[in-house]
């Protein structure tokens, strides 16, 4: 690449006039927009931060750089970033094999594969992951992000590797010893959360309840652990928690962690397409801006970002429609940093779980859910098997199991639409002339159409059937019906037709398509039959070439030519 199409490249990726004039279009409903998401944002940033092992601070500092720098340099003008529940499910083994330090790591290099993927144009690939495989690796999520706050909603200090172990440990120590202020500060948030959903769903209900149950459990002197001392500000951008011998380690999960936040940040950005009148992102931008941010937020004590579908359709129904509204939303949330962090750290952790399991409640789309396992048997089993997948085992295993089910379940679909099919020639014979030759050489002559993919998970399965073909003197292949075919159907192609020379049958081929004739000739399928006159561009053609084959082997007599019409 020149130098001049490389700056081309990088200025593509940058933000432009167009952005600045979407900004100055209508800044007041963006500032409002903003400051709505900020309100929203604020107790899921402290939540995950909590639930990915640094603390409420380090979601607070994820959300407000990596926030800033998405809404500038993202290719979606409504996307709000920052800490998720689905990152948080990747961090947390993460920090317990190799601590805060090891996390940070994580989230630089990812930022750095970030921005290689969107030099490289790889943004367009995402909308190849199926619907189904999406859909399952959310309920999964939702799954994990509920497990994954039991122990806090219980009270309980455990100890575990896996979602699955914790859950069970924290219900045991519970059961020992059970905290049921813990429980009932829990489960009053996500039932206000909820049930204020439904009734009005704008209002910030999640504040609202950290708020009351916060001064409810201060004025009572209710023992519920809190949060913990916030720092009063962001700490000095710093690269001191690098630690170069603990890379090659850390190299396959930065690139689960890259994996992650492309997939989540380019499915919240469509969503925002589809919420919106005429925006369009790019996805290309998106990486880039993500990467930007991810680069830039473990240099504060953050965690990794990513695109947040939540509080994306918050700001884009609070009537964002420039990058000023995700802009505030950082804002916002930096002056609570700074200003407020004494009475942020007096909220209870349990009503950060409650916030959460709320939250994962309202991302299950039970009707979605339900349509899409019926829609087909392969759909359904897709879903549930990456939804479990992705509880069992990790997101990435889990999407790659889907993306891997999925296209063994199409590649099915799609070969057994394959066939081979015998045609009638009552009325495609050319000379015959009487009654009887016709019958002789309908006897003689046989054709089969090949409809579909001749491909490697189709040929085997009816092109081994034509050797059975015994009775005829020559066999005509209809091949204009073939919609790809590839190396494996092409050999097994080969291979029948060979069966069928040594049987005495002499094979014609007709139709063939253009672009499907290299393979056929690259492999020696059709050289030989090209030489000797057998390939034809359409079936009358090869049917008159049979029969003037049998007629030169002495199978019928040499036909009489036509009359002249007077």
């Amino acid at each position: 690449m020149s130098p001049t199409a490389a700056w081309q490249r990088v200025r593509s990726l940058l933000p432009g006039r167009a952005d600045l004039r979407a900004v100055r279009r209508n800044p007041r409903r963006d500032l409002l927009a903003g400051l709505t998401v900020a309100i929203v944002a604020l107790p899921l940033a402290l939540g995950f931060g909590v639930s990915s092992g640094l603390g409420a601070e380090a979601g607070l500092a994820t959300a407000v750089v990596a926030g800033a720098l998405a809404a500038v340099f993202g290719g979606s003008n409504v996307q709000v970033s920052g800490p998720t529940g689905a990152m948080t499910v990747v961090l947390v083994p993460i920090a317990a094999a190799h601590g805060v330090s090891g996390v940070l790591t994580v989230g630089l290099i990812a930022g750095i594969i970030l921005v290689g993927l969107a030099v490289a144009r790889a943004g367009r690939f995402m909308s190849y992951i199926p619907a189904s495989v999406v859909e399952g690796f959310t309920l999964g999520i939702a799954c994990v992000i509920g497990l994954q706050q039991v122990p806090n909603a219980l009270g309980a200090e455990v100890d575990g590797d896996h979602v699955l172990t914790l859950t069970w440990e924290a219900i045991r120590a519970f059961a020992q010893d059970p905290d049921w202020a813990a429980v009932s500060v829990a489960l009053a948030v996500a039932v206000v959360m909820l049930v204020g959903a439904r009734w009005r769903p704008r209002a910030p209900f999640s504040i609202l309840a950290i708020i009351a149950v916060t001064i409810v459990v201060e004025l009572a002197g209710v023992s519920v652990t809190p949060i913990g001392d916030l720092p009063s500000g962001l700490p000095a951008p710093s690269l001191g928690f690098v630690d170069l011998a603990a890379l090659p380690a850390l190299l396959p999960s930065a690139f689960a962690v890259a994996a992650l936040a492309a997939l989540e940040s380019l499915l919240s950005a469509s969503v925002a397409d589809g919420m919106t009148v005429g925006q369009k992102h790019d996805p290309d931008r998106e990486l880039f801006g993500q990467g930007l941010a991810n680069l830039a937020a473990p240099l504060f004590g953050g965690v990794p970002a990513t695109g947040a579908i939540a509080r994306t359709a918050v700001n884009v129904r609070a009537g964002a429609g420039s990058r000023l509204a995700s802009l505030t939303h950082a804002a916002v949330l930096a002056v609570i940093v700074f200003a407020a962090a004494p009475l942020v750290s007096a909220i209870p952790l349990a009503a950060l779980a409650g916030v959460l399991l709320a939250t994962a409640v309202r991302m299950v789309e039970v009707g979605s859910v339900k349509a899409m396992a019926r829609a087909t048997r392969s759909d359904g089993v897709v879903l549930v098997s990456t939804a479990v997948a992705t509880v069992a085992l990790d997101l990435i295993y889990a999407v790659l199991l889907g993306m891997l089910m999925a296209g063994a379940l199409a590649l099915r679909s799609i070969a057994r639409q394959a066939r081979l099919d015998q045609v009638d020639l009552s009325g495609d014979l050319p000379g015959a002339t009487t009654d009887e030759e016709h019958a002789l050489l309908a006897e003689h002559i046989v054709a089969y159409r090949i409809d579909g993919p001749l491909f490697f998970a189709a040929a085997h399965r009816f092109l081994l059937e034509l050797p059975d073909v015994t009775t005829v003197s020559a066999l005509v292949l209809r091949m204009s019906r073939v919609s790809t075919i590839d190396a494996s159907g092409a050999l097994v192609l080969k291979d029948a037709i060979e069966k069928l020379e040594r049987r005495g049958i002499a094979v014609y081929v007709s139709g063939i398509r253009d672009g499907h004739h290299k393979p056929l000739e690259v492999l020696g399928v059709i050289t030989r039959l090209a030489a000797d006159g057998r390939v034809f561009a359409t079936t009358p053609e090869a049917i008159a070439a049979a029969r003037a084959h049998l007629h030169d082997n002495g199978t019928f007599p040499v036909a009489a030519p036509p009359r002249e019409r007077a």
